[in-house]
């Protein structure tokens, strides 16, 4: 069985600098290293050639972002198991041979994340993917440990095994014949939320995500494009509703889109009022980028099998969050997630 970590980088120096020698080191014998080289202008490459001459790097020509420069090189590696992996995250001991346990025992799981925590604040879960992802039925994604902006300290209320919605691609397993099948991430999505819809679409074909809390990695977060970043507002926005056009059931496609516009036109008038123009605009320009894609994503959606899914949220995390004060994922009634 062949296992091979692949760290899509882009003007990263900083970060490989301060976490790739980790990633040899608690990898050496359960996976390869690769690098994904998005066109990098920094001294990234160099600095891996000076440092570590036996690593194989995989250049691209431009920076193809994340869905595109992850498909590009996995053409390019035989493996049995794929592991995504940001070049901010710093991975712990062990960190490789729980989550593979845990996949070879169970063929229908398609794809797993550990337990991510944060670099920052290392006693936190982190944004990202936390103790594994969730949607609620428009869409809005939540973690179980961190919901929106709100953070949970890790007390060991998620060491567990658990069938989550989606993945981070902060750090995901995935079997290569699966991501191959699929055809990889969606590269419309360029960054941000191609791993949920990955992780939909083999939902869809009948395969589970897990959550494996016996490995930890720590994640910085926003190493490409800070949070507050309208250029990831605007392909949080538009991308968020490319894969509910995509993966969405016919009969949710009404309740759920008429909702979502009138959700959106709230959040950019919060922008709006909070001088964040930026972010307003952002959100305008999603929606219209979104209008533009519709004829392709027709032919997306024409291809992709469509079921009611499991682990969705039947109620708005929204409302449930900035209106009730549900901050945790306990809050939450486990009874209004779908079987």
């Amino acid at each position: 069985m062949k296992v091979a970590v692949v760290i899509l980088n882009w003007n990263g120096e900083t970060f490989l600098r301060q976490f790739l020698p980790t990633v040899i080191e608690h990898s050496a014998g359960a996976a390869e290293v690769i690098i994904a080289d998005n066109a990098s202008m920094d001294g990234s490459v160099a600095y891996i050639r000076n440092t570590f001459p036996a690593l194989r790097i995989i250049q691209h020509n431009s920076n193809k972002g994340f869905a595109a420069g992850y498909n590009l090189a996995l053409q390019q590696i035989e493996a049995d198991y794929f592991i995504l992996l940001n070049s901010d995250i710093e991975v712990t001991p062990n960190w490789i041979p729980p989550v593979i346990e845990l996949m070879e025992k169970d063929p229908s799981v398609g794809a797993c994340q550990p337990k991510l925590r944060s670099c920052h604040d290392r006693k936190k879960f982190e944004y990202a993917g936390a103790a594994g992802g969730f949607i609620d039925k428009y869409g809005y994604p939540f973690c179980r440990g961190r919901v929106f902006q709100h953070m949970e300290e890790d007390t060991g209320q998620y060491d567990d095994e658990a069938e989550i919605f989606w993945a981070t691609g902060a750090c995901m397993f995935v079997r290569a014949d699966l991501y191959n099948k699929l055809g990889g991430l969606d590269d419309d999505f360029f960054a941000h939320m191609e791993e949920i819809d990955f992780c939909w679409r083999l939902k869809n074909e009948g395969y589970r995500i897990m959550y494996c809390s016996k490995s930890t990695v720590y994640h910085v977060g926003g190493g490409t494009l800070p949070k507050s970043s309208y250029k990831k507002t605007y392909l949080n926005f538009r991308n968020n509703f490319m894969l509910l056009y995509k993966n969405l059931p016919a009969n949710r496609f009404f309740p759920v889109f008429s909702t979502r516009l009138l959700l959106d036109g709230v959040a950019a008038f919060k922008f709006l009022m909070e001088g964040h123009f930026r972010d307003f605009f952002a959100v305008s320009r999603a929606h219209l980028s979104f209008y533009k894609r519709l004829t392709f994503l027709k032919i997306k959606r024409s291809t992709t099998s469509q079921h009611p899914a499991k682990q969705v949220y039947q109620k708005n995390i929204v409302i449930d969050h900035f209106l009730r004060r549900k901050n945790r994922f306990s809050d939450l009634d486990s009874s209004d997630f779908s079987k």
